[in-house]
């Protein structure tokens, strides 16, 4: 493993953008068994992160009036907490003690370069104190 988190960085993780149906993003979520996906833009840019809990508001909704209404942009999770690709394995396992995430995006700048999973962090940490 080398010092920064790019090893455990996730860089195939499910995307989805504001413009895309709610409806859709949710499925994807579901399907994928998804925590969450990074919100970019059609440059790239991370410009926010649904979540599963994002999504139960829109669900819902859709359950008690038989209509799904909304985009991702609509429900999306715009102040981010993010770790920059050079962060450390001890600086990602701070960070998911400190907030209550399940994944944080990864970027380089504001371009998402991935997810880190707290599940992998912690898998990480067990293999280095082995």
């Amino acid at each position: 493993m080398t010092g920064t988190i790019e090893d455990i960085t996730r860089a195939d993780a499910l995307t989805v953008t504001p413009d895309m149906a709610i409806r859709r993003a949710v499925a994807l979520l579901v399907e994928n068994k998804a925590a969450g996906a990074p919100v970019i833009d059609d440059t790239g840019t991370l410009c926010g992160l649904l979540t599963q809990k994002d999504c139960f508001r829109p669900t819902l909704q859709a359950s008690y009036y038989q209509e799904w209404k909304g985009t991702v942009g609509d429900y999306m999770t715009t102040e981010l907490v993010t770790l920059p690709a050079s962060a450390d394995l001890m600086t990602a396992a701070e960070a998911f003690l400190e907030h209550p995430h399940r994944i944080f995006p990864v970027i380089d700048g504001d371009r998402l370069v991935g997810l880190i999973r707290r599940s992998d962090v912690l898998a990480a940490l067990v293999r280095l104190s082995n």
